[in-house]
């Protein structure tokens, strides 16, 4: 096993336990969210309860509970984020209150529990010694389910490897399974969000203040950060040597490197055996594996629910709160108290963009066909296709000048839909746009782009996004990716670039457009021109990228629109 994604963290004995209510910075939070239900139960909380691991290491647990006498099932939360908020009032008290113990968990080597902090190694043993000490509490009637967004969901996955038979539902809540897809998805190193989980990983569980003082560092420190050569190591810059992890992320790219052994339990998504509800949103960094998890479990033939909103990966428990919190209270109940009453008839239910109206599906994707739209010399997108090896367009990437990210799936408040107008300005970006649509085109499934593109080194990077232009001229950001191209010769070559999914209704008057770029950064590490690896690289050399006529942008578009 690698050492590199180890952190230590000093051992000491734990606080003692607590009981009472929840404190007071929990109530105020849960006083501010509007459109929940009403909680049916007072809550009580036991804090820093000792748990220990399958070798005896100790794990501090909060545990909330319904001040009631009755029978009540288990909601088991393991987090590397601290047991504070927001995870008291948002998984403690709300679920508390709707009459769930819930039991919050450190993971080892955070938020005071012992050990050494390992990413993505020690869930699985931690969360079944966890559930074996469930098993000896009075209160514990046999009836467990899991809920948690993110690394929270990444939890949920480890403990269903090996299903304890009590578990009986998992709410995943934009929610990773793979790590390296998570890092290197799209072949070039999610930089950005890299570092926005660095400082979270590292410091949230630490406190709030830590924890905002290591987000400042690195929004101050960002730019120096993300334009270093070599970038290897340039976040100690904000992090010191606390992220150590990081370095082997990022200098570790192929998939299949021993370094990723054992790092996602993907054969958990395959089992039929635990119901599982899945929640994401449109631009949430971990939408792509959400889908991947959809799909697979559908295969397996498991009982699963999927809910899309328009969110990011932190608005969907923000201003998505009440849609997700009714979802995940609806699945629980209905497989831990046998209460089926809140469950919609459909498997899938997404919110269309456009029409600004959430659609209810038997299944997803509705639209497995696609419909290719063609760039033309003059910059417009038509369903004709044009002279296969004819140039169309071509721009000059220049990694000293670096075409920026703009919105889409990142963990900054930057996230999401945004006016592109000005990106679009760079000369480093080439628009195709359909002319106004004469009646409604809805987009409902993945969406890609078939690229011919040929580049003066031979080695470059090709961005692709989806763009809605209203009558206005406002083009906003509907689904993105990004593909490379690294041949080592000028001749064109094909480029697949998975783009996402979308479910999108394009308006009368509006227009289709596909932006072609070399990067977005820094959420991406710029491609250095050169071959060199992206980590490593000193010397960077400015790329002319030319696309050529075979080139097409595919839209899951369903018949009677196409």
């Amino acid at each position: 096993m690698t050492t590199s994604l180890q952190r230590d963290t000093a051992t000491s004995p734990a606080p003692a336990p607590r009981a009472g209510r929840p404190p007071l910075s929990a109530w105020l939070m849960r006083a501010t969210w509007r459109g929940l239900p009403a909680g049916r139960h007072d809550v009580g909380w036991h804090s820093r309860l000792v748990v220990p691991a399958a070798d005896g290491t100790p794990l501090v647990t909060d545990h909330y509970f319904p001040r009631a006498a009755g029978d009540f099932p288990t909601l088991l939360v393991r987090s590397p984020y601290g047991r504070g908020l927001p995870w008291s009032p948002m998984l403690g008290i709300l679920f508390a209150e709707q009459g769930f113990h819930v039991v919050v968990q450190s993971c080892r080597g955070t938020g005071g529990s012992g050990g050494t902090f390992d990413l993505w190694r020690n869930e699985p043993a931690d969360g079944l010694a966890t559930v074996s000490w469930l098993r000896e509490q009075p209160w514990f009637n046999g009836a467990l389910g899991t809920i948690g967004p993110s690394y929270l969901g990444y939890a949920q996955w480890a403990l269903a490897l090996e299903p304890p038979p009590e578990l009986k539902a998992m709410v995943v809540q934009v929610g990773l399974h793979d790590p390296h897809a998570f890092f290197h998805g799209d072949g070039a190193f999610a930089l950005e969000n890299a570092l926005a989980v660095g400082a979270a990983m590292t410091y949230q569980h630490r406190g709030l203040r830590p924890f905002l003082r290591a987000t400042l560092r690195l929004r101050k420190r960002l730019r120096a950060i993300t334009t270093a050569r070599p970038l290897r190591r340039a976040h100690t810059a904000a992090f010191g040597d606390d992220v150590t992890w990081l370095d082997g992320a990022m200098t570790h790219p192929d998939a299949n490197d021993p370094y990723w052994h054992g790092a996602s339990p993907a054969t958990a998504i395959e089992r039929p055996s635990v119901p599982t509800a899945l929640i994401t949103g449109w631009h949430d960094v971990l939408a792509g594996q959400t889908f991947e998890q959809y799909g697979r479990l559908r295969r397996a033939g498991c009982r699963t629910a999927l809910l899309v909103g328009p969110w990011t990966h932190t608005s969907a428990l923000g201003k998505g709160l009440p849609e997700v919190f009714a979802e995940s209270l609806a699945w629980l109940r209905a497989h831990l108290c046998d209460d089926r009453s809140g469950l919609r008839a459909t498997t899938a239910r997404v919110h269309v963009g456009g029409e600004n109206a959430w659609r209810d599906l038997d299944e997803w994707p509705l639209s497995p066909a696609t419909t290719p739209w063609f760039p033309t010399a003059d910059g417009h997108l038509t369903r004709q296709a044009t002279a296969p090896d004819a140039p169309v367009a071509s721009f000059r990437y220049d990694p000293d000048d670096p075409t920026p990210s703009l919105g889409g799936p990142l963990l900054s408040a930057t996230a999401g839909a945004r006016d592109n107008a000005a990106l679009e300005a760079r000369p480093d970006v080439l628009t195709f746009t359909s002319a106004p649509l004469t009646a409604a085109v809805d987009v409902l499934g993945p969406v890609s782009a078939r690229l011919a593109v040929s580049a003066d080194t031979g080695h470059t990077d090709v961005f692709s996004r989806l763009c809605d232009v209203d009558p206005a001229g406002r083009s906003v950001n509907v689904c993105d990716g990004l593909g490379q191209l690294s041949t080592g010769d000028r001749a064109p070559s094909q480029v697949t670039v998975a783009m996402g999914a979308a479910a999108h209704r394009f308006l009368p008057g509006h227009r289709i457009r596909w932006q072609v770029s070399g990067g977005a950064h820094p959420r991406y590490a710029r491609n250095p021109g050169t071959g060199e690896p992206r980590a490593e690289a000193v010397d960077f050399t400015a790329v002319r990228v030319t696309v050529h006529g075979d080139s097409a942008l595919l839209l899951p578009v369903p018949a009677e629109d196409g």
